[in-house]
């Protein structure tokens, strides 16, 4: 949930490092740190509550000359956000110096061990243990003190390590928290993302569960050796460009992302679809009877529309749990059934759970993730990438959509294995080959859509209603408006208003009626209709060329017609755009919402 950058090389590491946070900035923090070894092994540290773009002027002040460091940018679990809780933490002597991602689960027996022999604590991070812990075992070798230090912990870690008495060596480890190694020219990284050091490599090794590296300024190893890999994109995809923010560039990027996430994979004449990823269990696929998917947040939304896909088009039921709550209830699995793991970063700690929950009695497991090296698509049986590209923004937009794309090609080839018709298979293959061009429709009534959000930038709770395909997306409008702009605002199926919800509304009490021109229509006006008469603002996202939308709806956002297992692609975008354009107006951190990360590596 947080960043990790450590530098060696020949040469400065506070400008890599300084260059690395704020590449990672995305990912949401509190607060963050760095420390750097000088040439004479001692330590130069610096923390601080707050963003490193406001720090610029206390950063100047720093002297901090050396050529191995690490910084970490921290996003509070164990502890308030407070410069002692910030990392890098160090041990009683000060010559250990540790930067963490991840929980230690049993931080309060270690530390009531560590505190009877005699170490003091300053913290109230579950970090800290690992400082002291390494300490207890340091005889001379980081490599070794570092090893048997993990041999005790429970929980999940990606851990950079630098101690004064083992200088010019960085010693990185990690457990369910990812971590990869930068190769430069004359220099070797450690990040827990690939955009802190694409700007100085793109040559990188990722690191296995449960693997422990040491880095000097001659090499690295590893105690499993492998081939580096390239990162897939350039340091123009971390760059906002001419944006005002990420999210913007990432919204309009869409039409791009999502003839990536097709290409190559659409077979027009079969009417189907070509899923590398799947092929070595295509055998599997045809017999399973039932699918779970597993996921958290956007990504379960996803999944709930794959459960309407699925359903209807592959014939194969299917259930969608909220990953945090799939091992913690008896779960019947039947050995015809397969587990479908869905997130954006392939690190989201529940959703690993559920994958290990599966894999544990024999299931078979698919992931759906953007991240070609992540921890889930090693541990899955298969799976299909999304190739979206990266994402900065902290609210997921591309991602979002690219899963839903991946997600319908999922579905078409698992009904063309079944019942699906040629003529219909065919039919969703055009559609998705259309998709790009609808989104790029949407797009160009931006804005229009910033005008209505100015309209709503003031209010202080929302309804957003939608009834089959786009009620996951209801539930998605809403929370995009919640983490972007701070409305509390509810997706909620219009069916089910009336059973509560409606107790909210008063005179000019705002609703996003998703109601497009499709086969539940007429029930959302029966909705809209009830909300209407009791004093409702409707702002009605419905299909172009309906113009008796404009007699019932106060604002109307239009978007192109589709097959309607595909509208969500296209209704989604208008409902980023109106997040996007409220925030915008009521002043919020677009980029970095408050209290959120983009990736949640812990439960």
């Amino acid at each position: 949930m947080c960043g990790i950058i450590g530098y060696i090389g020949k040469g400065e590491a506070f400008p890599v490092l300084i260059s690395g946070l704020k590449r990672m900035e995305y990912r949401g923090y509190d607060s963050f740190g760095f420390c750097i070894q000088g040439r004479d092994k001692n330590f130069s540290s610096f923390k601080k509550v707050g963003k490193i773009s406001g720090a610029d002027g206390d950063l100047a002040k720093v002297s901090a000359a050396g050529n191995v460091g690490h910084a970490h940018t921290r996003w509070a679990t164990h502890g308030g956000v407070t410069e002692v809780n910030a990392h890098p933490h160090l041990d009683c002597q000060g010559a250990i110096s540790v930067v963490h991602n991840g929980i230690i689960e049993n931080y309060k027996e270690l530390k009531k061990e560590l505190e009877a022999e005699g170490h003091a604590f300053i913290s109230q991070t579950d970090t800290e243990v690992l400082a002291h812990l390494i300490e207890k075992y340091f005889d001379g070798n980081l490599e070794r003190a570092v090893k048997k230090s993990v041999a005790r912990v429970r929980g999940t870690y990606g851990i950079v390590v630098i101690a004064k008495n083992d200088p010019e060596k960085i010693v990185a480890a990690r457990s369910g928290s990812p971590l990869l190694i930068g190769i430069g020219e004359d220099e070797f990284l450690v990040a827990s993302d690939p955009a802190a050091v694409v700007a100085n490599t793109k040559k990188v090794v990722y690191l296995n569960e449960g693997e422990i590296a040491t880095l000097t300024p001659e090499g690295y190893s590893i105690y499993a050796q492998r081939e580096p890999q390239e990162i897939e994109w350039d340091l123009r995809d971390v760059e906002k460009g001419d944006y005002p923010h990420f999210m913007l560039k990432e919204i309009m990027e869409q039409p791009e992302s999502l003839a990536n996430s097709l290409r190559g994979r659409l077979l027009p004449e079969d009417g189907n679809a070509k899923l590398g990823g799947l092929m070595p269990i295509e055998d599997r696929l045809r017999d399973i009877k039932k699918l779970h998917i597993v996921a958290c947040g956007t990504a379960r939304y996803a999944g709930l529309i794959a459960e309407l896909m699925l359903e209807e088009y592959a014939g194969v039921p299917t259930d969608v749990d909220a990953a945090s709550e799939f091992r913690y209830r008896k779960n019947i699995l039947e050995k015809d059934s397969a587990v479908l793991a869905i997130s954006q970063s392939g690190e989201t700690a529940d959703t690993l759970a559920a994958i290990r929950e599966a894999k544990s009695k024999g299931i078979l497991t698919i992931g759906v993730t953007n991240a070609v090296e992540s921890t889930q698509a090693r541990e899955t049986d298969a799976g299909i990438y999304n190739h979206a590209g990266p994402e900065i923004g902290v609210a997921a937009t591309k991602t979002y959509t690219s899963q839903l794309a991946v997600l319908a090609l999922m579905a078409l080839y698992l009904g063309r294995q079944r019942q699906l018709s040629l003529v219909m298979g065919q039919r969703i293959v055009d559609e998705l080959a259309r998709i790009s061009g609808l989104m790029e429709k949407v797009l160009q009534g931006a804005p229009q859509i910033k005008i209505i959000a100015e309209k709503y930038k003031d209010s202080q709770s929302m309804l957003f209603l939608g009834r089959k395909y786009n009620y996951p997306i209801a539930m998605e409008g809403a929370l995009k408006m919640k983490e972007l702009s701070y409305i509390h605002a509810e997706g909620v199926a219009a069916g089910e208003m009336k059973h509560g919800w409606i107790a909210l509304v008063e005179d000019g009490f705002p609703v996003v009626a998703i109601c497009p021109s499709d086969s539940v229509y007429e029930k959302n006006i029966s909705n809209i209709m009830e909300l209407k008469a009791r004093g409702a603002r409707i702002l009605a996202v419905a299909t172009e060329g309906n113009e008796e939308i404009r007699d019932i709806a106060d604002d109307v956002i239009y978007i192109p017609k589709t097959l309607e297992m595909l509208t969500p692609i296209v209704s989604v975008v208008a409902l980023q755009l109106l997040a996007y354009y409220t925030a915008l107006a009521r002043g919020c951190d677009i980029d970095k919402p408050r209290n959120l990360a983009k990736s949640v590596t812990v439960e």
